[in-house]
């Protein structure tokens, strides 16, 4: 035992110091406080009636009617109780406060990637430490995006254990690679994994080229068999996951139109626009940004520019009389009305971008020069198209070649993200830099001279920036003019005022971009001598690399408590607790009906869902929604409010906002149709856009209108007026409706239930039975004479048959995991013994 702590004492040493600086970054955690983040909140509204089943029945229901008429559970909350990832991922959020087991994974997951790679110890926790405190990383958890943070802190552990197989340790490795890609998939995450993936895609590129150069093709496809095994065995491990979603998918706002005539972009073929995937594009010249923070002004925002001594401030001062509140004020409604904010750069607005240390990208650059391993190009490669890739529609040339021919890049928005991956990229050149200086396979001379080269590259341009900014850099929005020429009419044509305020703008940009570059320079500097008196041996090596890993924490430290620090933290709060019930809720709760919308006219409600912590809303916020009714919103919400499809979402109540008091007033519609009815007629429809026509004008609870493709559901001459009996429902819970009828003849019945066949069955007396789809989003169907009870269900195959299938994944991994150590540690004592 003591042999053991003697051998991996640095290991732990390095592990209590990650945990130290977890904690000490994230202190509020330690009296119970935590980040406040909207979208978790925003998250939690979704889930609201989810969690509610859950703990009156015990279980999660797989459907939710409380945002967008209904919807799927599938990527608001699902269980997935037989997946043995999601008990890993539980251990890893659930255990620790949040946000330090998230951080934690990232720490140990790139220090275990740099262990891999055969670098000291403290070389590699300085690596560990560049990339998890990439800003980037930070600004997720700050603005509430766990998901992706946590898909980003696999990223490591899984090249890691790639890496493991190609050399040779085939069942230790392979094992590995299926635990830490069924938790990176488990994550439900699917851009960034897909991320990943793409980088892994040009990964094995690279090695198939080196293995036919030298001739060990059979080797390395015997490592593809055996990283083939791990992925069907993570897949499996999260059949239901992928399943479900697939299915779902087809059917969402990233599948493929209904339509065919129009006039939303987002609408037409099979994905997401490209308008609508490139909004988040990374600007071309902000990719200076990874060496220089906050050359583009940081985050969207007025922080920086509500300074007394700032010029903007003084500019603004001499129109509200030097008035300090006033003056705050006025900067604050020509930052939201104006977009007069000290972010300049081409997106809709940032919470913050992507800087990865000023003394790392110092090493990059160094890394270049060189670093032997063939890691380098993988590294290169991935790098240099990962960024040409985030700049999106700022270089057509590349992204829309991926966007249009590239299996799936066109589901994903936001495609800044990409550079995620590019934060574990340049770390790893980085530090092989640095491990190509202590294995002392070039001379000192030419270290020297490359270090020298790289200092004056980045260092060089960092300086350049700070004492002539504008050399490169306009610090100027490209709508200025625009800006201006607003500006101006708001201050009465006062075109000298508005000159002097946007230029204080420049100016106060300006500074900003100035003191972070002459920040870079320094720390430039601070690596270089680091480096440089660790190759002249100045410096022995665990002083050199605990300075570097120091010195790569004090850069990367500081700008991340720009973007989240103490004042992110409030004790824990619901989303009960940050949405209050209005007196209006408080009313419309009093209901005793089980089961009908509300339509919440006071907020943006088509993207928030603070409405859904209270009611079943016509509206709420996601970012996969089903697609029809997606495109019913563009079509009847959009530009006016269709009263007829309120009517046929059995909308009860609608919420408005006085405009002039801002108080909210609650109206009952008196013609919502109900839960389900009776009609007396169809109209058919030859396809979606005829539909979507017919239902701008109609009265749903006389006619329905139906696709054609549904005529042999109908049986016109069985039916009657619709008028001789009724239909109600008897018994609500979110995936199990059950209603009771009775009618002389056979009639057609709508319910104002959300269409989605990929698991709603419906069924009279017990036996199953035909329904189709009626008015676009709703569910339909024939109904036979008689006193009858119905009930519609959801058991998606997706999920009860994935969730088996999930079982056997988890029990293979398991036993995978057990072989895998079993094996490497015969091998360690038979080479031991040799």
């Amino acid at each position: 035992m003591n042999n053991w702590f003697n051998k991996n004492g640095i290991h732990l040493a390095i592990i209590a110091f990650f945990v130290v600086i977890t904690f000490a970054y994230f202190s509020p955690v330690l009296v119970g406080k935590a980040p406040a983040q909207s979208d978790v909140i925003q998250s939690q509204a979704m889930q609201k009636e989810i969690m509610d089943f859950k703990e009156k029945d015990g279980k999660a229901p797989l459907w939710t009617n409380q945002m967008f008429g209904g919807m799927p559970a599938y990527q608001i909350w699902v269980p997935y109780a037989y997946n043995g990832a999601t008990y890993g991922i539980a251990l890893i959020t659930k255990a620790l406060p949040n946000p330090t087991g998230t951080v934690l994974l990232l720490l140990l997951g790139a220090y275990f990637l740099f262990i891999v790679l055969r670098v000291n110890p403290w070389l590699a926790a300085a690596g560990a430490i560049a990339f998890t405190f990439t800003m980037y990383n930070f600004v997720l958890i700050a603005s509430g995006h766990s998901s992706k943070a946590l898909a980003i802190g696999f990223f490591a552990p899984i090249i890691a254990s790639i890496l493991l197989t190609l050399r040779g340790k085939y069942w230790y490795g392979a094992s590995l690679t299926a635990l830490f890609l069924a938790l990176e998939i488990r994550t439900n995450h699917v851009q960034m994994t897909y991320y990943l993936m793409l980088a892994i895609f040009i990964f094995v590129i690279v090695e198939f080229y080196q293995a036919f150069k030298n001739k060990t093709l059979p080797v390395l496809f015997k490592s593809f068999g055996f990283l083939a095994f791990s992925v069907a065995i993570a897949i499996m491990i999260n059949a239901s996951l992928l399943w479900s979603t697939a299915e779902y998918a087809k059917e969402t706002n990233r599948g493929k139109s209904n339509l065919t005539d129009t006039e939303t972009p987002s609408e037409k073929g099979s994905g997401m626009s490209k308008e609508y995937a490139y909004q988040w594009s990374q600007g071309v010249g902000e990719s200076f940004t990874f060496l220089i923070p906050d050359l583009y002004g940081g985050a969207s925002g007025i922080d920086k520019l509500v300074n007394p001594e700032g010029n903007m401030y003084k500019a603004v001062a001499e129109v509200t009389g030097g008035d300090p509140a006033q003056t705050a004020q006025a900067i604050q409604q020509l930052g939201g009305q104006l977009n007069m904010q000290q972010y300049w750069g081409e997106k809709p607005f940032t919470q913050g971008g992507y800087y990865f240390g000023a003394i790392i990208c110092f090493l990059f650059v160094f890394g270049l020069f060189i670093v032997r391993s063939r890691l380098k190009w993988w590294i290169l490669a991935t790098t240099v198209l990962f960024i040409l890739l985030s700049f999106g529609r700022h270089f057509p040339l590349v992204s829309d070649l991926f966007f249009d021919y590239f299996p799936l890049y066109n589901k994903f928005r936001a495609v800044e993200s990409i550079l995620a991956v590019v934060g574990l990229m340049v770390p790893m050149l980085a530090i092989l830099a640095i491990k190509e200086i202590q294995d002392g396979n070039i001379e000192q001379k030419i270290l020297i001279k490359k270090l020298t080269w790289s200092a004056a590259i980045t260092g060089g341009f960092a300086l350049i920036v700070a004492i002539a900014p504008t050399l490169f850099f306009s610090f100027k929005a490209s709508n200025h003019m625009q800006i201006v020429q607003a500006l101006t009419q708001t201050l009465q044509n006062n075109a000298s005022i508005a000159q002097k305020i946007a230029n204080g703008l420049v100016e106060d940009r300006i500074a900003i971009g100035r003191a972070d570059a002459l920040r870079s320079f320094f720390f430039v500097v601070i690596g270089f001598g680091i480096v440089w008196a660790f190759i002249t041996r100045k410096l022995n090596t665990q002083l050199a690399l605990g300075l570097l890993a120091l010195a790569v924490l004090v850069d990367m430290w500081q700008v991340d408590r720009r973007y989240l620090n103490n004042q992110n933290f409030e004790y824990k709060k619901t989303a009960s607790d940050f949405f209050k019930p209005r007196d209006v809720d408080n009313f419309i709760m009093a209901d005793k009906d089980p089961n009908f919308r509300v339509y919440d006219a006071s907020i943006n409600t088509f993207s928030d869902a603070s409405t859904s912590n209270f009611h079943k809303t016509v509206g709420g916020y996601h970012a996969a929604k089903l697609k029809r009714f997606d495109e019913l919103i563009q079509h009847q919400f959009s530009k006016s409010v269709n009263q007829d499809v309120l009517d046929m979402l059995n909308t009860k109540y609608i919420i408005t906002q006085d405009q002039q008091n801002g108080s909210y007033k609650m109206q009952r519609n008196p013609t919502a149709a109900g839960n389900a009815w009776f009609v007396q007629s169809v109209q058919f429809a030859k396809n979606a856009d005829e539909e979507m026509k017919a239902i701008s004008s109609f009265d749903a609870k006389k006619e329905a209108i139906v696709d054609e493709s549904y005529k042999n559901l109908i049986d016109t001459k069985r039916l009657g007026t619709g008028q001789e009996g009724f239909i109600k429902l008897t018994n609500y819970n979110p995936d199990h409706l059950t209603y009771e009828y009775s009618t002389a003849k056979d009639a057609i019945a709508v319910f104002s239930e959300i269409y989605y066949d990929k698991g709603w069955k419906m069924y009279v007396d017990g036996v199953e039975k035909p329904y189709f789809r009626a008015d676009y989003v709703l569910r339909a169907a024939q109904l036979e004479a008689g006193n009858h009870k119905l009930e519609f269900i959801f058991h998606p195959t997706s999920y009860y048959t994935g969730e088996k299938i999930s079982l056997a994944g988890s029990i293979l991994l398991l036993a995978g995991l057990g072989f895998g150590f079993y094996s490497e540690e015969k091998k360690r004592k038979k080479t031991v013994i040799a």
